[in-house]
């Protein structure tokens, strides 16, 4: 079994109790595996809320506006083209940086009650999502890009069982 390290933390007390943080962490390691990724990735996880996001989006791609979920790739992958060489791994941990992702907690509540699912499907969707976009994934348009991507997201939560 491939030994990912995805490091989660809550900015904020009280946000992204032990059982969210466990389900996101399953979530990344089911959608790396769904994708057939086997070379060991690092994954940094960001807990916060909606005033943190939109900080972070304001900074780092100048929108002054909260969203759900930023993903924050070291590499630039095509989509469904995962190939690892040699010097993208870091030598002291023998994984490979695949990015950062910060997730909203107040999104995932408000859109697990827009949506009618689960708290824990909608934080598990958003790391899906951003997994994918870490590997290369993007949405940009209404074309196929955006089409592959719902379908691997989909099966990769019904791989969960975290179904709409």
């Amino acid at each position: 079994m491939i030994k990912h390290r995805i490091y989660a933390r809550s900015e904020k007390r009280g946000m992204g109790n032990r059982q969210l943080i466990t389900l996101i962490k399953k979530a990344i390691r089911t959608a790396l595996e769904e994708q057939g990724i086997e070379t060991a990735c690092e994954i940094d996880v960001l807990l916060t809320d909606a005033e943190g996001i939109r900080s972070i989006n304001a900074e780092m791609r100048d929108i002054d506006r909260a969203t759900d979920v930023l993903s924050f790739p070291v590499f630039d992958f095509m989509p469904g083209k995962f190939k690892a060489e040699e010097d993208m791994i870091d030598p002291e941990s023998g994984c490979l940086p695949l990015g950062d992702m910060v997730i909203s907690i107040d999104a995932v509540y408000a859109q697990a009650e827009e949506f009618g699912h689960s708290i824990e499907r909608e934080a598990a969707y958003l790391a899906v999502h951003s997994v994918l976009h870490l590997l290369g994934y993007d949405h940009l348009d209404e074309g196929e890009q955006k089409k592959e991507m719902r379908e691997r997201e989909e099966k990769i939560m019904e791989r969960m069982d975290l179904l709409r």
